[in-house]
């Protein structure tokens, strides 16, 4: 795969010109963007996945879940199906896609919804009985059609966009001038004891602009691991298989390793969609330990049933009152 991305370096500065006319013509108003008069958020990314986007969804609708009814809007990645669809009680992954299903399982005020259409899924959304207040959209920075009034841009510590190129050969989405559009800008996965002066540094290359917030967020792993009817004690597992579905694996790797545990890992592509002679291969072992993401694909399988859990992970922030304060301040 690293030999293909190299051999196609020569198309990097053709998707380059494209990517950044595209952007120019929204920017001067050649190609059109609909704002509106109700607070959309935006979570995003310039990278191609791994940066964190589900759990930061997730520290918004906490954040504001009691104050504002609220609704996600996400693309149903990898969904099986088309146009809009309103999570009920009939959703699963393959209607819906993984991350809004886990979503729905998890929040039960919440409107979910899914469309590639985001503005279309805007307007289905606010044409609702039970209209929301505040619109989240999850995975949508590229999605210019449709202009947020907030947009929190993420960058994985392990792989800040600083130093990344666009695709083929690198993995922005966009060039690296998108993110002058955010306006709170969120280093992702970063250690917990990170210095000060590594934060500074971090900015500078980052060239962060005045009229920009920048933060930085680490993983709270949980202390238990959870079933639909149990919880274990994470630190007394005995040998176990991880299976991770996602993009970036090596910190939940590494997190269980500096707890001791023993672990087997089966590493599946992002967003993969297990066939059956995968769940033949899981239901062999004594013990599965997943993401959360993984999990809402897998616990329907019977021959799982008992042996699949996971793990619950929250974002932490280093200034959490100075960003809950710039939420709430534009939603209100």
């Amino acid at each position: 795969m690293k030999f293909i991305r190299i051999i196609l370096f020569p198309i990097v500065p053709i998707y380059f010109v494209i990517t950044w006319l595209r952007n120019w013509l929204y920017n001067v108003g050649i190609k059109q963007s609909k704002s509106y008069d109700f607070p959309v958020i935006c979570v995003g990314n310039l990278s191609t996945g791994g940066t964190g986007k589900t759990p930061m969804i997730e520290y918004l609708i906490r954040l504001l879940q009691d104050e504002k009814s609220l609704a996600t809007l996400s693309r149903g990645y990898k969904r099986k199906t088309k146009g809009f669809i309103l999570a009920d009680n009939t959703a699963n992954a393959d209607t819906i896609g993984d991350e809004p299903f886990q979503f729905y399982r998890k929040f039960k005020n919440l409107t979910v919804a899914v469309d590639a259409d985001r503005q279309h899924g805007i307007e289905k959304l606010k044409a609702l009985l039970r209209q929301p207040k505040v619109i989240l959209l999850d995975d949508a920075y590229q999605h210019r059609k449709v202009r947020a009034g907030f947009n929190i841009l993420l960058t994985a510590y392990n792989n800040l966009y600083y130093k990344d190129i666009v695709l083929p050969t690198g993995n922005l989405r966009e060039p690296r001038s998108g993110a002058n559009r955010a306006n709170v800008i969120v280093v992702t996965k970063c250690r917990k004891d990170m210095s000060e002066s590594e934060k500074l540094s971090i900015a500078t290359k980052l060239r962060i602009d005045s009229n920009q917030q920048l933060f930085f967020s680490y993983v709270d792993y949980a202390t238990k691991v959870e079933s639909v009817s149990k919880s274990l004690d994470l630190i007394t597992l005995p040998k176990f298989t991880l299976v991770t579905g996602i993009a970036n694996a090596k910190p939940l790797v590494d997190f269980l390793a500096s707890k001791g545990l023993k672990f087997d890992h089966l590493e599946y592509g992002d967003h993969y969609n297990f066939k059956a002679s995968d769940i033949e291969t899981l239901a062999s072992k004594s013990l599965i330990l997943t993401t959360e993401k993984d999990y809402v694909r897998l616990k329907d399988y019977n021959s799982l049933e008992g042996k699949l859990f996971y793990i619950p992970i929250e974002v932490k922030l280093d200034k959490e009152e100075e960003f809950n304060a710039m939420v709430k301040g534009f939603v209100n």
